[in-house]
Formats: structure tokens, sequence, C-alpha cells
């Protein structure tokens, strides 16, 4: 089984594509999908889903996604 990795995100540069998507977002928005932004950019293997819910916006990575790719979607 493989261990969690450990990343310093502050070694870890965004793509371009996700600074551009975080660009003129809402500090709350911005705190609540750059972690799982910096988990892509560090794995470098998949993109990352943005879920609007009744209840603020979640994010996680997804294997449908090719790294660099920001989806919105909604619940």
């Amino acid at each position: 089984m493989w261990a969690r990795q450990v990343y310093p995100f502050a070694m870890i540069e965004l793509p371009d594509s996700y600074k551009e998507y975080l660009a003129g977002k809402n500090q709350l928005f911005v705190d609540t999908v750059r972690p799982v932004l910096m988990q892509s950019a560090a794995d470098k293997l998949h993109g990352v889903r943005v879920v609007d819910t009744h209840h603020g916006h979640q994010a996680h990575l997804d294997d449908t996604l090719p790294f660099g790719v920001v989806l919105e979607d909604i619940d």
C-alpha cells in the first residue's frame, strides 16, 4: 500500500492554468480550492473538479481529468 506523500507546499509552483483559475476569486474560495490544486501540482497526475454544493465549494482530484485542467461542476 502506498504511503501518503507529504509535500512542502512552499516549494510547489502552480501551473499557469491553475493560477488563471484562481485569479479574481474571493479569498474564502481560494483557501478552499488551493490545497487541492497544490496536491495536483505536486503529483502532476490528475486535474481538479470543483463542486458547487448547497454549503459552499469542495474540490477534489479527478482521475478523469488531465493534469492542469480544472472543471467546475454542481452537486
